[in-house]
């Protein structure tokens, strides 16, 4: 094989009737099709004058369409799938920084990328206008890349400058795609659920490893309560997320004893994010199963984790997995078992370079090894153990946040004079974005405004979750920021939610308006009653259930609340008032 396109034609081939792609509640795509709709699209686009070598951003909701149109562009042209949930100036950047020639969108993804696009004299294509007629014409475009050239191209966050452009070549891929197929075993009677979403590596690489294998795959947007019908409908074999989205599946999974029961998967997998022990083990007392643990990053895709049937080590994420991984100490050389060291690796996974930043590659290679950025070591048999982080990119869940980049929306601000952006600990999302500010002299500014005003140009999950207030920043002797240890030194540690106090006494809904609220609370929360000056986060809420219950919220009011507005209104009869007053001026 020489590239994705390769893939498709030979499980076209083998097997054309097997189903490929699936979702809830919509007809499943066999090979055949997959293969058909990939090389339509892929026409459809070389008409509109597209060349090979061109790059194609995809801005679509997780699922079928978005699929396909991953694995069309990637395989003629040059994919940057891209985050529906950025802010026009994120995609200002975005696009810019990949040159994209064209943009791919449609239904249910907001105006700011279309208007990001015009502002650059991007040509955009809404995915329904991309379709074959209904006689089923169109032209068939043989989806035939070379190995070295570029088939997707995403973004890691650094930490001392803007995020940097991570081109995958189809080799790099196609690797990706068989080290993930035979990491875990995979036959074509597995069927993987995947709610990551595909602009990320996690959910890129989970789908080319199980087309690779002949099985299926089904992408879709993670909603915990759905999430348990899905398994009924759809009958995966296994699933995958981050440590985070699998947390709130536990929540979620007493009240579907059925499901649970059935031991429906033969494994699950985790990663974007170290698992936690106690994390694993619940799991696997849950579902019978084992979880697989996986540890990876953009650059190099999945590297290490554990196997199916093979010995699993408390802390540990497994052992390498196609490629070579060692830690190297301060001065290059490679350490031995047992000693601490930046974790290194090599292989045909890992990328060739950062585009456009030379300064970049020569910091991230040495002697031909990938330097991570994490501390870790390797015991005896293979396994790795990851320490902690050298780099100061904060890991949200899985959602990787460049300090520098919010650092820049705060200062954007006319208000304030310095902020330094840094990651403070979450009991949930294992780190949350936590902000410190100087404001300018004589300026008032409230916490509230900082982060209305940053939602406004980031995406929601980028947002501070607490700010501070400071005369001055703190600085190294060399007058660098210090991020590192800036949460612990201001006070800001995890808050043990379980350790808190008594809920308050329970007061019921005095209005329509805080009765349908307490509802949704409650069932999303689990709980039986909601009194309307309960706290949401000592409820034992969540940023993802938040989600869910502002979504419902919006059915029920037909209003829309933000995520800022949700946290610094935490009670029910906070968030009554807000719609009761939004109701008024509307």
């Amino acid at each position: 094989m020489k590239n994705i396109g390769d893939i498709l034609r030979e499980q076209a081939s083998v097997r054309p009737e097997a189903l490929a792609i699936a979702a809830p509640g919509q007809a499943p795509l066999s090979y055949a099709e997959l293969l058909e709709r990939a090389e339509l699209l892929a026409g459809t686009l070389a008409r509109t004058g597209l060349q090979a070598g061109e790059r194609v951003a995809v801005v679509l909701p997780d699922g079928p369409e978005l699929t396909v149109a991953i694995l069309a562009v990637s395989a003629a042209f040059g994919c940057a799938p891209l985050n529906p949930r950025y802010r026009r100036e994120e995609f200002l950047f975005y696009l810019s920084d990949v040159k994209a020639r064209r943009v791919i969108t449609g239904m249910g993804v907001g105006d700011a990328v279309r208007e990001a696009a015009d502002e650059l004299g991007i040509e955009v294509s809404e995915v329904g206008d991309l379709r074959p007629d209904d006689q089923g014409g169109g032209y068939r475009m043989p989806l035939e890349a070379g190995s070295d050239d570029i088939a997707v191209l995403l973004h890691t966050s650094g930490t001392t400058d803007r995020p940097r452009l991570v081109p995958l070549r189809h080799r790099n891929l196609l690797a990706v795609a068989e080290n993930k197929a035979s990491s875990m075993a995979l036959t074509p009677a597995d069927l993987c659920l995947c709610v990551m979403p595909l602009f990320h590596m996690h959910g890129i690489a989970v789908l080319l490893g199980s087309l690779f294998a002949g099985g299926g795959i089904a992408c879709t947007a993670f909603s915990a309560p759905e999430f348990f019908g899905w398994v009924q409908e759809l009958r995966p074999t296994w699933y995958t997320a981050s440590p985070t989205v699998h947390q709130a599946i536990l929540r979620q999974a007493a009240r579907y004893p059925q499901v649970v029961a059935a031991r429906p998967f033969r494994f699950i997998r985790s990663a974007s994010a170290p698992m936690p022990t106690p994390t694993m083990a619940e799991m696997e007392q849950t579902w019978g199963v084992p979880v697989l643990d996986f540890y990876g990053l953009t650059e190099a895709s999945t590297s290490a984790g554990h196997l199916p049937g093979a010995k699993h080590k408390p802390g540990s994420v497994g052992q390498p997995i196609g490629t070579a991984i060692a830690t190297m100490g301060e001065q290059g050389e490679i350490l031995p078992p047992g000693q601490i060291g930046e974790i290194v690796i090599r292989g045909e996974n890992v990328m060739s370079g950062y585009e456009g930043n030379p300064e970049a590659n020569a910091s991230v290679f040495r002697d031909g090894w990938l330097r991570t950025g994490d501390e870790g070591y390797l015991d005896e048999e293979g396994y790795l153990f990851v320490c902690g982080r050298l780099k100061e990119m904060i890991n949200r869940g899985g959602e990787k946040i460049s300090p520098c980049e919010v650092d820049d929306a705060l200062l954007r601000h006319p208000a304030v004079a310095e902020a330094v952006t840094f990651a403070i600990p979450d009991p949930i999302l294992g780190e949350d974005v936590g902000a410190a500010v100087v404001p300018r002299e004589g300026v008032q500014v409230d916490e509230l405004s900082l982060r209305l005003a940053v939602a406004e140009r980031l995406a929601d999950f980028k947002v501070p979750r607490r700010i501070v207030f400071l005369d001055e920043l703190p600085r190294s002797a060399t007058g660098k920021l210090e991020r590192i240890g800036l949460a612990e030194r201001l006070g800001l540690g995890a808050v043990d939610r379980k350790q808190q106090a008594a809920r308050t006494e329970y007061v019921a809904p005095r209005t329509e308006t805080e009765a349908v609220l307490a509802d949704i609370w409650a069932e999303v929360l689990g709980l039986e009653l909601v009194g309307v000056n309960e706290d949401f986060l000592e409820l034992g809420g969540d940023s993802l259930l938040a989600a869910r219950v502002i979504a419902r919220a919006r059915v029920a009011f037909e209003q829309d609340l933000s995520v800022i507005e949700f946290f610094d209104r935490p009670t029910v009869a906070e968030q009554a008032a807000l719609v009761q007053a939004s109701a008024v001026k509307a």
